[in-house]
């Protein structure tokens, strides 16, 4: 393996474990300083040991050059990816139905790879689909798509799709829900979209009614086809509590209005709670097992979804993820029309 490939690859399984961003933005450092050198001066390093004399080379990236360049392949990159495998428990029937992922971000808003690149993950790991749902403009910080962003995303989207054939990237985006439960985006730019995921970013503390009005206002949307991440909380480092509202209603609300609700994949928000998604399939809610990924290697993150998907009953035939694109986008288009 060439040393940049190396290098890519453990970020990538970084990204899986979702190790800390200076650990990931250091192997990218390692990246731009080996990219400029010659293959003989690295290996010379490499059998010297003195990789770690070059600006941006430490402990672990040196590893990782080193066996690339001298064929070793039980070290570092090896214990990585070992330490970092997602084990199938439960759901591993259910995850080998799953054809494509709802809710993935890219570097058009906060994602940390292109839209190419998180296309080609996903296809390595046998999907057929995935939808492009960067942010939109509201949130900022995570530099969110403005109208006319969003069409220079779709234009790009055309052309990947003429390359990547026959796999898919749907249109889409993560639109956020304002306090009143209206859309961060126009009607006439939500009509072009192939699948909208809403999501409560803001005020996620606001009292347990207005923030069922506000979800059940959005839920009814027709453009909306999937509310995301609903009870917001998180569960590791500082962790955050979960927002409070009438989930018998917001699931009501979903099955009436046939809108799919979120299993969130990430390990560190695990949303919603399993007595939640438990309540959703007794309402026969639809359900959407997505990652939420911002990086190539948590688009792996699928199985962490499908065992809980199983472990609470949630049906197959309910799962919108195991449906064809085609079928997707149906789905999706009958609800707006």
């Amino acid at each position: 393996m060439e040393p940049v490939a190396a290098l890519e690859r453990a970020i990538y399984l970084l990204d899986r474990e979702l190790a800390p961003s200076n650990k990931v933005r250091a192997f990218k450092k390692a990246i731009d300083t080996i990219d400029s050198l010659d293959h003989d001066e690295i290996t010379q390093r490499a059998r010297a040991g003195t990789l770690t004399e070059l600006d941006g080379i430490g402990k672990s990236t040196s590893a990782v050059i080193s066996e690339a360049v001298l064929g070793i392949d039980d070290g570092y990159l090896a214990l990585l990816d070992e330490r970092s495998q997602i084990p199938l428990g439960v759901g591993a029937e259910l995850r080998a139905a799953i054809r494509g992922d709802c809710h993935m971000h890219s570097t058009w808003s906060d994602g940390g790879a292109p839209l190419s690149t998180m296309a080609s993950a996903a296809r390595a790991i046998g999907h057929e689909y995935v939808v492009a749902t960067d942010h939109s403009a509201r949130l900022t910080i995570a530099h969110g798509l403005s109208e006319e962003r969003l069409v220079d995303q779709l234009a790009e989207l055309e052309e990947l799709n003429a390359t990547f054939a026959p796999f898919r990237i749907l249109s889409g985006m993560e639109v956020d829900i304002f306090e009143d439960g209206t859309l961060d985006l126009a009607d006439h730019m939500l009509e072009r979209l192939d699948i909208v995921v809403a999501s409560v970013h803001s005020k996620l503390s606001m009292p347990a009614p207005d923030m069922t009005r506000r979800m059940v206002t959005a839920i009814a949307n027709p453009h909306v086809d999937i509310l995301g991440h609903m009870t917001n909380r998180k569960v590791s480092g500082t962790g955050r509590a979960p927002s409070e509202f009438d989930a018998e209603l917001v699931f009501a609300a979903c099955a009436q209005f046939d809108t799919a609700v979120e299993i969130n994949c990430r390990p560190e928000r695990q949303d919603p709670p399993e007595e939640l998604l438990e309540l959703a399939v007794e309402w026969d809610c639809l359900i959407a097992i997505d990652t939420d990924a911002h990086a190539p290697g948590q688009i792996e993150w699928q199985a962490y979804g499908c065992d809980k998907a199983v472990r609470c009953g949630v049906h197959p035939d309910n799962i919108i993820n195991t449906w064809s694109a085609e079928e997707l986008i149906g789905w999706a288009s009958t609800k707006v029309s």
